[in-house]
């Protein structure tokens, strides 16, 4: 070392010095309030001064399984329930959109052979989303996620969509999660509010889309999402209301799944906040180039990304959950403190019954084995009635399906 060298030092939690530098990796953090698209925090690099390109808005990056959720949520639309059977086994496609032959495997490189959406969206298996998607077709699913506001000719046409090999923002994978969080309305995002002069005459200011759920609003909920019809104007208020582009009950299940992602799944960690009301997924691409945290409760929306610049892999084992859920953890702590948990109200037209968990098929009456597992009405297995009364009559005594839901 000479003089005029500079050094950069740490503190650590016991009050010792030690040596740090500017780091090479690069991160990002978006969070925004479902109901209207409000931005609550936006961090779109290490350091401004050093890099004005805001990653939060520009970086366009593979989200890997944290795309999954918009996949099952395509499958519930296309008839499949959580209970439904898919197998989690080895598979070979040859499919010339990727390359010859793919192989594609799960992250540990082990199957678990027929395997219920649930558990399979919970510990993120990568073969049972590709048989999914494989099921219900490309295209179907391409013009289902057009719901959530993402730009479709980014994303791939073929069966590496399931695996999240498009380009994403953060931006755009917190609005459409604000989907999941707010009931199934896609909202536009917002950073500014009003813009005032000094003696307080506004010289601008933003009408968000704003979410009314009890407007009678007429959706089609076939057709995809255009850019120019995202939200409806009343004439009397001049209030842009938001479009329900999900149906309720979709919403509410894809919601269980991922409360489970945090409560059993890759999401475990987060349980260290001890609040209940959280849902959530992880995201890995190849390599570890990107690491992924997308996490929600009713209130907050927050998605956290890591990955270098330069597409260089992160290193072994720097998952979603190793390197992008901590600082995820982190805001969620200050952000939800103090506010009382928040789970989605249950849309009528959901059933509950007590299923098998190895077939996913309705449970013989009083098998010791049985759990409890939700279906929309309109996807419920025909045999079910033998099974609905074992459920409480108020659904706030039913212990044991809030410890599942």
């Amino acid at each position: 070392m000479q003089t005029g060298d500079v050094i950069r030092l740490i503190e650590n939690a016991d009050g010792q010095w030690r040596l740090s530098q500017i780091p090479d990796i690069e991160g990002a953090l978006v969070s925004m309030r479902p109901i209207d698209g409000a931005i609550l925090a936006l961090v779109g690099g290490f350091d401004f001064f050093r890099s004005k390109f805001n990653r939060v808005r520009q970086a366009y990056r593979q989200p890997g399984s944290g795309f999954k959720p918009f996949i099952y949520s395509a499958a519930l639309e296309a008839g499949y329930t959580t209970a439904s059977l898919i197998n989690d086994a080895p598979v070979v496609f040859d499919d010339p959109g990727i390359e010859d032959v793919w192989r594609p495997e799960n992250y540990n490189r082990k199957t678990y052979g027929p395997t219920r959406l649930r558990e399979a969206l919970t510990h993120s298996r990568n073969l049972v989303s590709i048989r999914l998607l494989n099921s219900i077709s490309v295209p179907f699913a391409l013009d289902y996620i057009a719901r959530f506001g993402f730009e479709i000719e980014r994303l791939p046409k073929n069966l590496s969509l399931a695996l999240g090999s498009g380009v994403v923002t953060p931006w755009e994978l917190a609005r459409a999660y604000s989907v999941f969080a707010n009931g199934g309305y896609l909202i536009d995002p917002y950073l500014i509010k009003y813009i005032e002069t000094d003696d307080k005459t506004i010289i601008q200011e933003t009408s968000p889309v704003i979410i009314c759920r009890d407007c009678n609003q007429i959706t089609d909920l076939q057709s995809p999402v255009d850019e120019n019809a995202t939200d409806y104007i009343s004439n009397k208020q001049n209030t842009r209301y938001a479009q329900q582009v999900v149906d309720a009950q979709n919403v509410w299940i894809m919601n269980s799944i991922t409360r489970d992602v945090i409560q059993r799944g890759t999401g475990q960690r987060a349980m260290e906040l001890k609040r209940k009301d959280l849902s959530g997924k992880t995201g890995t691409t190849n390599d570890q180039r990107d690491a992924w945290f997308s996490g929600f409760n009713s209130e907050i929306v927050a998605v956290t990304w890591v990955g270098f610049d330069k597409f260089q892999p992160l290193g072994n084992q720097e998952t979603g959950a190793r390197a992008a859920l901590p600082m995820w953890i982190e805001y969620m702590r200050t952000a939800l403190e103090g506010m009382p948990e928040s789970i989605m109200e249950r849309p009528p037209g959901l059933v509950f019954a007590r299923i098998d968990p190895r077939t996913g098929k309705p449970a013989a009456p009083g098998s010791p084995d049985a759990i409890f597992e939700v279906f929309s009405s309109k996807n419920a297995p025909e045999d079910l009635s033998k099974n609905l009364s074992d459920l409480p009559a108020n659904e706030s005594d039913a212990s044991s399906i809030q410890d599942i839901f």
